[in-house]
């Protein structure tokens, strides 16, 4: 960001770990980020829990003094992040259904995309690395992890329900933004489709959101911004967040 007039804001990063290499590559140089903490992707698994651990996150690094604002490397997620509230500081965050608008560039990209090619299925490093997606790794250890609760019958039952929600896809589309794993990445996720007998195809990611979300460069039509007082929630229209009222109602799954 040298050689421009914007200076940006002092902020706290909380990030989900799928995009860890890739704010690595994007905030280089960065020292405006006075403190990143970083969660693992699991917790989206559980919209409730990951509400309450970036709640208790938001509260802790509100209290830093240094600080203009909190930024969050997210999206609804399940509508996991709604619901969140700042004290102290504004809380800013992507307009975006999950992490594949990010990678994207923009909730419109994702929109048109996912209109061409409804039965796509997404993979990015992040994913990748954890063996989250599809393939015969994530198949192998759901296998293990189901032979520990159940028996033999319900975890074949179980495995199938799996396979019948993959049937539902049949192309693997990978996105990266230029990471140093992103050929080794889009060639697992290439194997992946093999394996499944789906279509590749393999889409060079849009870094200007997630670029523009560290760097402070913050519009509305891009990025909510959450003031202290009010709370993050779901909007029924494009916008997908707004601010609203403090509510001691919890979101509803």
């Amino acid at each position: 960001m040298k050689g421009c007039d914007h200076i940006p804001p002092r902020i706290a990063l909380l990030v989900c770990s799928v995009f860890e290499r890739e704010i690595a590559l994007l905030a280089r140089g960065a020292e405006h980020i006075a403190e990143v903490r970083q969660f693992e992707m699991g917790l989206h698994d559980r919209p409730d829990h990951l509400r309450a651990t970036l709640q208790q996150q938001i509260t802790e690094v509100d209290a830093r003094n240094d600080i203009e604002a909190i930024v969050l490397a997210y999206g609804l997620c399940g509508r996991g992040t709604a619901g969140l509230r700042p004290l102290r500081h504004k809380l800013v965050i992507p307009r975006a259904h999950d992490c594949i608008t990010v990678f994207m560039g923009s909730k419109e990209a994702y929109a048109d995309h996912q209109h061409r090619c409804p039965t796509c299925y997404y993979y990015t490093p992040g994913w990748n690395r954890n063996r989250r997606v599809p393939g015969p790794e994530k198949l192998e250890a759901l296998k293990t992890e189901l032979e520990k609760k159940f028996e033999a019958d319900d975890v074949e039952f179980l495995l199938e329900t799996e396979r019948e929600q993959w049937a539902l896809h049949d192309t693997a589309t990978y996105l990266d933004l230029g990471t140093d794993d992103a050929e080794s990445e889009a060639d697992y996720a290439r194997r992946c489709a093999d394996w499944l007998g789906w279509k590749f195809e393999r889409i060079r990611g849009d870094a200007k959101l997630l670029r523009d979300l560290l760097w402070g460069k913050w519009d509305d039509a891009r990025f909510q911004i959450v003031e202290p007082g009010m709370q993050l929630g779901q909007s029924a229209d494009a916008n997908i967040l707004r601010a609203e009222p403090v509510s001691d109602k919890r979101p509803t799954q």
